[in-house]
């Protein structure tokens, strides 16, 4: 009796696999739902009584499991990287031109290109070992991401266990919600009187990112697979198009809208006809993804920062619509800078709700015309900031007025001043406006700057509106009983703000420099200030002429500098500090007569853009600059190297532009552990 319900167990979990996959993945289903919860129910009952006869790839995995504390790292074997962007016909053109280069063949040898719809989702990576599920992740920072495998396994598309895969197979694809699927979420969610979803995409996202799978399982997540990662079968196919094609074969839900097209025109002809279908489709895209076809002559193209150079997202224009302005609001920033925002009726477009836009200045506002009443277009472009486009005159109310820019802080009350150029006005209140006593502390207490943790903004607004602190110094004078008596504090939460402030006490010139907020002074700029004097006392007297003697310090810099430093209330906000305990080491200044071979990179110039994973890219600029390389923020002829980490941007490209050699992270520490 038993051999032969374990028997049946077996055959169960074959055949509800085998109606998992005619349903999902080739969409022609056998049975009727009635039937198929039927044969789960017969299934869930047998592993009930047997529970050792759990199999990994029965479909109860799909059911999910009990809640996990938190999500775990998963280390990528091979990085999952970002595509380039194109947004006209002469960027494709152009793309495939420089591939021409840089395989050097003439432009008569058409390039075969895979295009496909580029879905508006989440990137995944699921990994097979032996031929079952083994372990699943989100793209993360390329290198790593969130281990989702429970959640993944709920996706009923995704096989649990195939024959005929590689010992070592990776799947790369994108999970995303259908129209419909949204749609039924959102009415379920609006009977519970839940918070219903802004679009698609954030629900899928919620739904994957659940500590508890069981959640993610009544979620109508679908995927299409279009890539795989690391495969130890190196044979396991030559071409694109040949991929998906066994891929499918395989049991894996491919996109069925992919091409093969033949050079730029092909692509171009593909995206006219897939944007005409756009509205129709049942799934949210936001371009076009063009691949080389060859792998070949992919391995030989290569990548550029963390793009391959191969393959390229030709995106849809941005989105637009109209909505009603309905006020203007100024902000004060930390050095007193006034920005106007326009407050708008909410208005969905580009897949969020915009009801904020900022309208930049004085200048901005005057450009655009625009009054409070009109009705404006607003423009969003997949994670672009949302921007005012247009002013729709001929709706305009009768009784609208021209904006006038306020004379006065709206905080503080204190004048405000416009720079010579009449673009950026700033209320002169200082230390006395409490916006920017708030934007200040914010930016102290910040991570790049004295980093004291738990110190966020609702923290600094309490201490400012309570009045238990006036300036930054004060910071290092709060008591147990002050913390306390704050909103959502209690006793171990008070001692534990209190020892990391008491932590931050201790730390390097540089960053006390970048903390003091001293405008136009950013990170860089206070590390070649702490190298070149060495010591607050010796910066706070420098005129402006010894400062611009720094590299890439110029007169209005050193104007900034010397003007902060001769304001007396700043004067006395760095003795308090003193007094009160926070300090730094002394820093050895420049010397042209240092050891060169304490300094091998003395004269090389090296630019850092993207995020690295060993080590903050700050402390990666220390390190460069301990060993005498010049640190800067913009690529030029000049440059020696450009660091490449994940995400990088506008830099990488310019640097591929002028020919300047491009490190990866590995790179880097072999630079800095070698020398």
């Amino acid at each position: 009796m038993t051999a032969t319900k374990r028997a049946r167990y077996i055959s169960l979990v074959e055949l509800i696999n085998e109606h998992n996959r005619l349903y999902h993945t080739l969409d022609a289903p056998q049975i009727s739902d009635a039937e198929y919860d039927q044969l789960m129910q017969e299934l869930l009952g047998i592993e009930e009584e047997f529970p050792n006869w759990q199999l990994d790839s029965s479909p109860s995995q799909r059911v999910g499991s009990k809640p996990l504390p938190e999500f775990q790292q998963i280390e990528h074997e091979k990085p999952m990287l970002s595509l380039g962007n194109g947004f006209s016909s002469e960027d494709i053109q152009n793309f495939d031109q420089r591939l021409h280069r840089q395989l050097d063949l003439p432009l008569e040898q058409e390039f075969e290109y895979v295009a496909e719809p580029k879905l508006d989702g989440l990137a995944v990576s699921i990994m097979y070992l032996d031929g079952k599920l083994s372990y699943a992740a989100t793209r993360g920072d390329g290198r790593s991401g969130e281990d989702i495998t429970q959640n993944i396994k709920t996706i009923r598309s995704v096989p649990l266990e195939l024959t005929a895969l590689p010992e070592k197979f990776e799947v790369r694809g994108e999970v995303f919600m259908t129209h419909a699927g949204f749609e039924r979420l959102n009415n379920e969610q609006q009977a519970k009187e839940q918070k219903l979803y802004v679009n698609p995409r954030n629900a899928a996202a919620g739904a994957l990112r659940q500590l508890d799978s069981r959640v993610t399982a009544q979620r109508p997540l679908s995927i299409y697979i279009y890539a795989i990662g690391v495969c130890s079968d190196p044979e396991f196919t030559t071409t694109q198009a040949n991929l998906l094609a066994k891929l499918h074969g395989l049991g894996f839900p491919i996109c069925p809208l992919f091409k093969l097209v033949s050079g730029s025109a092909g692509c171009l002809e593909y995206y006219d006809s897939l944007s005409a279908e756009r509205a129709n489709l049942d799934y949210e895209i936001d371009g076009i993804v063009y691949k080389l076809n060859d792998f070949a002559l992919q391995e030989k193209a290569g990548f550029v920062a963390r793009a391959p150079r191969w393959a390229l997202a030709h995106k849809f224009p941005a989105e637009t619509a109209s909505t009603t302005l309905e006020e203007i609001d100024v902000q004060v920033g930390r050095t007193g800078a006034i920005t106007p925002v326009a407050r708008l009726q909410p208005v969905f477009v580009g897949g969020v709700t915009v009801s904020n836009v900022t309208l930049h200045n004085a200048s901005e506002i005057q450009r655009l015309g625009v009054r409070v009443g009109d009705t404006v277009v607003v423009r969003r472009a997949g994670d672009v900031i949302p921007q005012i486009v247009s002013v729709d005159l001929q709706q305009r109310p009768s009784n609208t007025e021209e904006y006038e820019f306020p004379t006065a802080c709206p905080v503080c009350d204190s004048p405000i001043a416009t720079s010579e150029e009449g673009v950026i006005a700033r209320c002169t209140g200082g230390l006395i406006c409490a916006a920017q006593r708030k934007q200040g502390m914010r930016h102290f207490v910040s991570r790049r700057a004295m980093d004291i943790d738990g110190m966020g903004d609702k923290v600094v607004d309490q201490l400012v509106d309570k009045s238990l602190v006036e300036t930054v110094a004060d910071i290092y004078s709060l008591t147990f009983e002050q913390l306390e008596g704050l909103d959502g504090f209690a006793e171990k939460s008070a001692q534990k703000l209190l020892a990391a402030v008491n932590e931050s006490k201790a730390t390097k010139l540089s960053r006390l420099i970048y903390a003091l907020g001293i405008p136009q002074v950013g990170e860089t700029t206070a590390d070649q200030l702490a190298a070149h004097f060495g010591a607050m006392e010796k910066l706070s007297q420098a005129d402006s002429e010894s400062l611009q003697a720094i590299d890439d310090i110029g007169p209005v810099v050193a104007e900034s500098i010397v003007s902060f430093f001769a304001t007396e209330t700043n004067q006395q906000v760095l003795k308090h500090l003193e007094e009160r305990g926070v300090f730094y080491a002394q820093v050895p200044v420049n010397s042209n007569a240092q050891d060169e071979r304490l300094q091998p990179l003395t004269g090389q110039t090296f630019v850092l853009t993207g995020g690295l994973n060993a080590m903050p890219r700050s402390e990666a600029k220390n390190r460069l600059q301990a060993l005498g390389a010049k640190v800067t923020g913009s690529v030029s002829k000049k440059t020696s190297f450009v660091v490449v980490g994940t995400d990088a941007g506008s830099k990488a490209s310019k640097a591929e532009e002028l020919g300047i050699e491009m490190l990866n992270e590995e790179q880097l520490l072999e630079i800095l552990e070698t020398n």
